[in-house]
């Protein structure tokens, strides 16, 4: 007989999953249709990608690794992965952020469907034991990343007294990459290293509402003074100009040569994937008599499509989709041909542009900032306008890229989502692709009599001489259609006693006595001009008079454009904040946020909050 009382033993197994890395893939929608532009970071880490046009995305992590996903407008959603290489994710709509949501439309003869979206200001978390029922597995630790971003030491403008410095004299230029930089690294929860941080750049990321030209000038001029909100002893002076703004179909017809770089370093999904995602919406802009023509670089530079009619959208794209990363980087060899390629098909009186996308790392051939620059003043004689395009982080060469655009007549833009590819070449694409003023100055002479000493906020890489103003030979600054330019000067009046002045010598030589004619007056601001294929600039004059609105009554711009420079100074840890904090910087955008139809000024408050949690 069996003796049912035995002891039973029971064999429990334990599997361990390792922690192994892979890469996961995945599609992200909403209840309409893809989400491109939805960040995908791994819970933790700065380990991140977005998604591209059709909204799928790529990453490489680790099984127990937790994928966060974040789109503006959307519930942030979490998805920890197993044993599954693929993870698709359908987002829903926030009912917190309704008003908040940004909707850029997006038309095209292809009839997509619309680009709808902004990044969110996510806020990096730390790492934290995540516990899964199915399987056990070793936490990771936050990756630490080691860059080898460059950027060009910015030394910050102090005080200057009038009578011994009368004049300020700088270049103007609408780059947007400072900003849209600082998005990326604050959405990555990175470090911002100040260098990176260019207030002008920041100041003129957003949009104004300065009016449009009357008169035969391409430009209006818009000034505003009012008490400065982080110091009762300054005022703010902010002076506004607006380009006149051109009808896309007004645009002469256009001859591009997109010159991209499919070296080894732009495999990353933020880098060349992004860009050919990016690039797709630009062709949508095209006309049938616009032309474009792809030239690409790695070991070597080749040419992958040539000039193709705008019509031709299926062929452009074709070329675009087959690219791949791989090589050295011949960046010079590429420019060489890609100018070469844009001089050939010159078209007399049109938009003739090279649209460089790169990371920036060229490392073969002629690499030296010296050789690239000289490269480039010479190529710029021949009319061709150069348009850089930055992407990816960690390798990133801000500082070579700004080189390039400075001296090739250009602009430059940092493409860190599908959110600002479709604002530069959706939203702003007449502003970004066609110049309608070149070398453009400005010069600002402050009355004595009323102003005892004036510091510009921003703008230390644009600096000129005093007598570069009226010498047409020196390069400066170019704008583009309909877009706005702000310049802000903190000044101490008359009178006043200020910690930032400092006691200077009376001149022994020099008659510094001051005018007392111009008594009713603040300032006059000179600002000088050439057309696209100038030689000779025009000059617009403006006096100021002594008006002083109060802080509250002055315009939702003034406000805001002082918030975003009261932002700069404080992550450039600049000694003229005079101890205001963040809490200031979202007060003050939150007055002047206004009509903000695209949403772009709510994200900026966001990214504020980000850094003061």
């Amino acid at each position: 007989m069996k003796n049912y009382l035995q002891p039973i033993f029971v064999l429990f197994i334990v599997i361990q999953v390792q922690a192994q890395e892979k890469i996961v893939t995945g599609n992200v929608s909403d209840s309409t249709g893809p989400l491109p532009g939805t960040i995908v970071i791994v819970k933790g880490t700065i380990n991140g990608t977005q998604t591209d046009f059709d909204g799928n995305y790529s990453i490489k992590a680790t099984v127990g690794d937790t994928l966060v996903y974040s789109f503006l407008g959307m519930n942030t959603m979490e998805k920890i992965i197993g044993i599954q290489n693929i993870i698709n994710v359908v987002m829903l709509e926030s009912s917190e952020n309704l008003d908040e949501v940004v909707v850029t439309g997006y038309d095209s003869r292809r009839k997509r469907k619309g680009i709808t979206g902004s990044v969110s200001g996510l806020r990096i978390r730390g790492s934290s034991s995540i516990k899964n029922s199915n399987y056990s597995y070793v936490p990771r630790k936050p990756v630490e990343v080691v860059s080898n971003e460059s950027y060009k030491e910015i030394n910050e403008n102090v005080f200057k007294s009038p009578q011994y410095n009368p004049l300020s004299t700088f270049s103007i230029d609408v780059y947007h990459s400072s900003y849209t930089n600082v998005r990326r690294m604050i959405n990555n929860g990175q470090k911002i290293p100040k260098d990176a941080v260019k207030i002008e750049e920041l100041v003129n990321y957003f949009e104004y509402s300065y009016p449009q030209p009357t008169n035969e000038h391409l430009f209006s001029i818009h000034t505003e003074v009012s008490n400065t909100p982080w110091n009762t002893e300054t005022k703010i002076v902010k002076i506004g100009l607006q380009g006149k703004e051109l009808d896309k179909e007004n645009i002469p017809k256009s001859n591009f040569v997109f010159l991209i770089d499919v070296s080894g370093s732009m495999s990353n999904a933020n880098k060349l994937p992004l860009l050919k995602s990016a690039f797709k919406l630009m062709v949508d802009q095209l006309r049938e008599t616009d032309k474009v023509a792809i030239v690409v670089y790695a070991g070597a530079a080749g040419v992958v499509l040539k000039p193709t009619s705008g019509s031709n959208k299926e062929k452009i794209m074709e070329a675009l989709n087959n690219l791949s990363a791989g090589g050295s980087t011949a960046g010079g060899e590429g420019i060489e041909l890609a100018y070469k390629l844009a001089e050939k098909n010159f078209i007399k009186g049109g938009n003739n542009r090279v649209i460089l996308a790169t990371d920036g790392d060229f490392n073969v051939g002629n690499s030296s900032d010296k050789a690239m620059v000289k490269l480039i003043i010479e190529k710029r004689k021949t009319g061709v306008y150069l348009t850089v395009l930055g992407f990816g982080y960690g390798n990133y060469k801000d500082s070579k890229l700004e080189t390039l655009a400075d001296k090739g007549n250009g602009n430059y833009a940092y493409i860190d989502t599908m959110q600002e590819a479709n604002k530069t070449f959706g939203k702003e694409f007449a502003g970004t692709m066609y110049t309608i003023a070149k070398d453009v100055k400005i010069q600002v002479e402050f009355n004595p009599t009323k102003i005892q000493a004036y510091r510009l906020i921003g703008y230390e890489n644009r600096l000129l001489n005093d007598e570069d103003f009226k010498d047409d030979k020196k390069d400066a600054g170019e704008l583009g259609s309909g877009h706005t330019v702000t310049a802000l000067y903190e000044v101490v009046p008359v009178g006043v006693n200020s910690k930032y002045l400092k006691n200077i010598d009376k001149l022994k030589y020099t008659n510094t006595k001051k005018m007392s004619n111009y008594n009713d007056e603040l300032f006059t601001v000179k600002f000088r001009y050439k057309k696209p294929d100038g030689k000779k600039s025009i000059e617009i004059v403006e006096v100021v008079k002594d008006v002083t609105t109060e802080f509250v009554n002055t315009s939702n711009d003034f406000k805001f454009s002082t918030s975003v420079a009261l932002f700069g100074m404080k992550l450039r840890k600049s000694k003229f904040t005079n101890k205001a904090d963040f809490d200031k910087v979202i007060s003050l955008a939150t007055v002047g946020r206004g009509n903000d139809k695209d949403g772009f000024r709510a994200e900026f408050i966001r990214l504020v909050k980000t850094l003061n949690n």
